[in-house]
């Protein structure tokens, strides 16, 4: 009986937790007051349909995001999260049926008009993200266009790349989280691979949404070094992994979910503080 009547306080309080900052999980009288009290930041996290080799389940770049899109708005305390789009430019595949894609132009055209949409509904800060690798140049260019179209009017746009690849000079969460599992001895990580699988088994698990069973021989195509090209002779192994993911673990999702979240939170902030400009994370 105390078990049951645990697990009821947990969903209890993890329902009220999405009440308290996802937009959708949300009646209106509930985002009009939200907005009220100053929480006038609106997080667009991008997810994606796409295939994530024999082990993950295709939904896993969405699944994700609405995970670090709410934790990342539970620390930021000002933020409510949009409903997390489910595609992201990319092709689909009758050899791997697992991706739904859209097209770059699309993909742009969205991302701006449900931020406009989110400023006529009183936003006065929208941040765009993207946990797909497609689409990152769109997410950008689309920041820079409606903050030069509504900064003069107090509302900034802006596009928080730190919980994604970042750049070159700056690198965001998902690079660094592939820098220390290579100091750590780990395989290279690549699509699908240990960073992939291990956070799909820190979020869910328990939840279906990895096939535990097939872990022991998620191994693909090896990952390819800058300007490396692939040995032409060497047998392809192509399920939908790049890498090798049998050493992923929920304890090694945690570690990188919560750099995602950490980079997330310093980088909006600092985004915001300086009124939409460009400090790094």
């Amino acid at each position: 009986m105390r078990g049951v009547v645990t697990s009821l306080l947990i969903t209890a309080a993890w329902a009220q937790a999405q009440s308290s900052v996802e937009f959708g999980m949300m009646t209106w009288p509930e985002v009009k007051k939200a907005l009220q009290s100053g929480k006038t930041t609106a997080l667009v996290y991008n997810g994606g349909t796409e295939q994530r080799g024999p082990q993950n389940v295709n939904g896993g770049h969405t699944l994700i995001a609405r995970e670090v899109s709410r934790r990342i708005a539970e620390k930021l305390g000002n933020a409510i999260v949009a409903p997390v789009l489910p595609f992201s430019p990319n092709n689909a595949s009758a050899k791997l049926p697992g991706t739904i894609g859209i097209t770059p132009a699309l993909f742009a055209a969205i991302n701006e008009q449900v931020a406009e949409q989110l400023i006529i509904t009183g936003f006065k800060s929208v941040v765009l993200m993207g946990d797909h690798g497609g689409g990152q140049k769109e997410l950008g260019d689309v920041a820079r266009k409606l903050d030069e179209k509504y900064s003069s009017k107090g509302i900034h746009v802006v596009f928080c790349d730190g919980v994604y690849v970042g750049t070159k000079e700056h690198p965001g969460a998902q690079a660094d989280f592939e820098q220390w599992l290579a100091d750590n001895g780990y395989p290279s990580g690549g699509h699908a691979g240990v960073s992939d699988t291990s956070e799909m088994l820190y979020l869910g698990g328990d939840r279906g949404w990895v096939r535990k069973d097939l872990i022991k021989t998620a191994v693909g195509d090896p990952v390819l070094k800058p300007g490396e090209r692939r040995d032409a002779n060497a047998p392809r192994i192509d399920n939908g992994i790049t890498g090798d993911a049998r050493r992923s673990t929920a304890e090694l999702g945690k570690r990188f979910i919560d750099m995602k979240v950490d980079y997330g939170v310093r980088q909006i902030r600092e985004l915001l503080s300086t009124g939409g400009a460009a400090p790094r994370f």
